[in-house]
């Protein structure tokens, strides 16, 4: 039985729809087999032609019109269709010599010989995104460069060449390398992250497990996907990064790959997944367009410069969590009871006020203020703030360098306002 078992598709014809061919004297081929078919041929022939004007006529008013009577002209693409398929492989094609792989040995196995170093090393992705003045520079995640002492590259055909960090921003988790450009051809193009649609094909490039060269595909499943940070890897979420979430696979040493469009231009930084059981096909990107400012300040000055307040904190929220456990506990007969010395204080705060930062240490320029220990900030200038991500987004994206910013704070029970003069923000402090 074949592919198709209707008559439409089938190359037989049915018995009583079957007409007689035969061979005319000059060589023609001559429909049917009596001359009293002549007559009904040639009715058909006309009506045949007169539909076919007609189709041709609708056909080129619609074609002008739109099909709507607005006047408004509509362009009928003649380009050719091309598969899915076709466009993963010419697109992979064009980036896939920009994506290299990224070696980072820290100091700790520096120190141990070639072999046991490369084998303790950890390793990333990143992708060469411009040539200039003989160098050749490359995006990646900080990440990657954790502790770095050594950083190499290798290329797509195998090389190996030292690499040297431009800068670096944890916050954004971007980092750039340099390295010589010599015998490098390939740039990736940069795409434009806006203009991705949801359920669109992506294709992510990168070093995953040590397999250099390696490229899964996948679709958008989100543009705009908010992902909660830990900073410094504490388990406190103190920042919120904005990806392009993706069902294309990505593993340990993708980080800093490419995400691309199918016209093969870069359209995001791969940089972490959800890695827990039962968990598939959940990862993220930074979008480029969000990446590129970044880069171009990590380029300029080796840092992205932000103001700095000077404060260690905790969301209040988890304060009075902390307190009513402490409080549970102290009402249980049975359980074992908390030390004097670890015991939390109840603050003289108004029953009211849910939320806020909580100054556990203040420094620098919030020192100089008057802010200390047990200060609980509810807004800064006119904005209420309710935790600490609200907080650094606020002085981040808001402020700038030598600004002043005005604190609203409970202290005592009583509501204060203090002015804050921003310094520059140092890669190590809070």
């Amino acid at each position: 039985m074949g592919w198709f078992d209707d008559d439409f598709y089938s190359t037989k014809v049915k018995r009583k729809t079957r007409r007689e061919f035969r061979l005319g004297r000059r060589g023609s081929y001559e429909f049917g087999s009596r001359d009293r078919y002549g007559p009904m041929f040639k009715v058909a022939l006309v009506s045949s032609l007169a539909s076919s004007l007609v189709v041709a006529i609708v056909f080129t008013l619609f074609a002008g019109h739109g099909g709507t009577g607005s006047g408004s002209s509509r362009v009928v693409s003649t380009a050719p269709i091309v598969e899915t398929s076709e466009r993963t492989v010419t697109a992979s094609a064009k980036i896939r010599p920009a994506v290299v792989s990224i070696i980072n040995r820290t100091q700790q196995n520096v120190d141990l010989d070639d072999e046991e170093s490369l084998e303790n090393a950890s390793l990333g992705s990143g992708v060469i995104f411009r040539k200039e003045k003989g160098k050749a520079l490359i995006v990646t995640n900080a990440h990657v460069l954790e502790d770095a002492a050594e950083v190499q590259v290798v290329l797509v055909n195998g090389k190996m060449l030292p690499a040297t960090i431009v800068g670096k921003d944890t916050i954004t988790d971007l980092a750039v390398l340099q390295i010589d450009a010599t015998g490098i051809d390939t740039v990736a193009a940069i795409g434009n992250s806006e203009t991705l649609q949801e359920g669109e094909t992506v294709i992510a490039i990168g070093n995953p497990l040590g397999f250099a060269d390696s490229l899964t595909s996948g679709i958008v499943s989100n543009l705009h996907r908010t992902i909660p940070i830990s900073l410094n890897q504490n388990g406190v979420y103190d920042w919120e990064e904005e990806v392009i979430q993706t069902d294309a696979a990505i593993n340990a040493g993708n980080s800093g790959g490419a995400l691309a469009d199918l016209d093969g231009k870069l359209v995001g930084i791969n940089s972490m997944k959800i890695a827990d059981m039962g968990v598939e096909g959940i990862g993220f990107a930074i979008p480029i367009n969000d990446a590129m400012p970044i880069v171009e300040e990590l380029i300029a000055s080796g840092k992205v410069l932000r103001p700095y307040l000077g404060i260690y904190s905790m969301n209040y929220a988890s304060y009075l969590d902390s307190l009513k456990q402490q409080q549970m506990i102290e009402e249980d007969p049975d359980a074992q009871k908390i030390p004097d010395d670890q015991k939390i204080d109840e603050l003289p705060v108004p029953d009211d006020v849910k939320k806020g930062v909580l100054v556990l240490e203040a420094v620098g320029p919030a020192k100089e203020a008057g802010l200390k220990l047990n200060d609980l900030i509810v807004k800064f200038d006119d904005q209420t703030i309710s935790n600490t991500i609200e907080m650094r987004k606020y002085l981040y994206n808001h402020k700038k360098i030598g600004e002043s910013l005005t604190i609203s704070f409970y202290r005592d029970g009583k509501l204060q306002k203090v002015a804050v003069k921003l310094t520059e923000k140092n890669e190590d402090s809070e």
